[in-house]
C-alpha cells in the first residue's frame, strides 16, 4: 500500500497555518516544506499512624503492681502497628496503579472493544434481528450506518464494504463466514493514519474516508476516488466544450474552500450531490454509485445518505482540513 511515509502528528501544526495556505493555493512550496519539516511529532499514601494508646489513670504508689502494669505498655509494642507501616504493602496493592500505567502506554488514538458474544451469524444480505446486531457492531467499530433497524439496506451494505476494505477482505458487501468471523473477534477499533487534529482523511490505497476528531478516528465511510485514467468527454452543461483530464484525486493537505448545500448539481462531468470542494473542482460529494474500486473523475464519492449525515452533523465545515494520501489499488 502506498502513501505518505511520514507520521501524522505534524497535522495539528500544519492545520494551524492551513487558512493562510488555502487563501494562497499557489503557495505549494509552503505546504511541501511544512509537510517535510513536521514529521514527528499518587497515590497519596494514607499513612494512618495508629492512635497512641490512652494513658491509663495513675494508681496509688502503694501498690507498685500497677507499676508493672506499665508493662501494659504492651500497647507500645502494639506499636507493632508502627510496623504496620509495612502496611505500605497497601501501596504495593496499588496493582490497579500498575494496570493503569499499562493501559496508558497505548497510543491515545487506540480504542479497544470486546468480542461479540454470541458470535455474529453468517447472514449474507438478509434482514432481521441478526442484521440489527450487525448494525450495532458496525457502529461500535466506527463504520457509519443510518440506523439500527434490522434492514440490510444501502448504508449497511456500504458499511460492510468499508469494513472489508479496511481488513483487506473480499469487498462484496456480503456478510459471509470470513466477514462474520472478523466482525465477531476484532478487539481494536479500526482507525486512519492521522493521530492529531480534527480533519477528513482520504486513504486512496484503502478507498476509505475517515473522520478524525482530536486525533481519534470517529467514523469511517466507504468511498470511491479517481480512476487515474485519462478521459475526454463533452461538458454536461455545454456539449460544445470537450472536457479532458486524468481522473486523479490529488494527494496532499487541502481545506474545504467552497460548497453547495442543497440537492443535486450539474457539474461539468455529471451530477453531484451537496459537494464540498477542497481543491479546484475536486470535492467530497454524494453519489448513487460507490463501488469497491476507484470510479470517479477525481472526486471523492460517498453515498447520498452519508452526504446528508455529513451536512447535518457539520463534519466538514468550511476550511476543514482534508488530507489525501496513498495510491489507488492496482486493477
Amino acid at each position: 500500500m502506498g502513501g505518505i511515509g511520514c507520521g501524522a502528528r505534524w497535522l495539528a501544526v500544519v492545520i494551524a497555518s492551513l487558512d493562510a495556505v488555502i487563501r494562497r493555493p499557489t503557495n505549494v512550496l509552503v505546504l511541501g516544506i511544512a509537510a517535510l519539516a513536521l514529521t514527528a511529532c499518587s497515590t497519596t499514601a494514607l499513612s494512618s499512624s495508629p492512635v497512641p494508646p490512652t494513658v491509663p489513670p495513675t494508681v496509688a504508689s502503694t501498690t507498685e503492681v500497677p507499676e508493672t502494669t506499665e508493662v501494659e505498655e504492651v500497647p507500645e509494642t502494639t506499636e507493632a502497628p508502627e510496623t504496620t507501616e509495612v502496611d505500605e504493602v497497601d501501596e504495593v496493592e496499588a496493582v490497579p496503579e500498575t494496570t493503569e500505567s499499562t493501559t496508558s502506554t497505548l497510543p491515545h488514538n487506540v480504542v479497544m472493544v470486546d468480542q461479540l458474544d454470541p458470535p455474529l451469524e453468517v447472514l449474507g444480505t438478509s434482514s432481521g434481528s441478526e442484521t440489527a446486531r450487525l448494525q450495532e457492531r458496525l457502529l461500535e467499530l466506527g463504520f457509519w450506518v443510518q440506523s439500527v433497524d434490522g434492514n440490510y439496506g444501502l448504508t449497511t451494505r456500504q458499511a460492510v464494504m468499508a469494513f472489508q476494505k479496511f481488513l483487506g477482505l473480499t469487498t462484496d458487501g456480503v456478510v459471509g463466514p470470513e466477514t462474520a468471523h472478523y466482525l465477531t473477534h476484532l478487539t481494536e477499533r479500526p482507525r486512519g493514519r492521522a493521530d492529531a487534529g480534527t480533519l477528513v482523511e482520504v486513504d486512496k490505497s484503502k478507498q476509505l474516508l475517515f473522520f478524525v476528531i482530536d486525533g481519534k478516528t470517529e467514523w469511517i465511510l466507504n468511498t470511491s476516488t479517481g480512476t487515474e485514467v485519462p478521459y475526454e468527454r463533452p461538458n454536461s452543461n455545454d456539449p460544445a466544450i470537450i472536457e479532458r483530464g486524468s481522473s486523479v484525486t490529488p494527494t496532499g493537505l487541502f481545506g474545504v474552500d467552497r460548497q453547495r448545500p442543497e440537492g443535486w448539481w450539474e457539474g461539468d462531468l455529471g451530477e453531484i450531490y451537496r459537494p464540498k470542494y477542497f481543491v479546484g473542482g475536486v470535492a467530497v460529494h454524494g453519489s448513487n454509485s460507490i463501488p469497491n474500486y476507484p470510479a470517479s473523475h477525481g472526486c471523492v464519492r460517498v453515498s447520498v445518505p452519508a452526504m446528508d449525515w455529513i451536512w447535518e452533523n457539520e463534519l466538514m465545515p468550511m476550511r476543514s482540513p482534508v488530507w489525501v494520501h496513498g495510491e489507488i489499488p492496482a486493477s
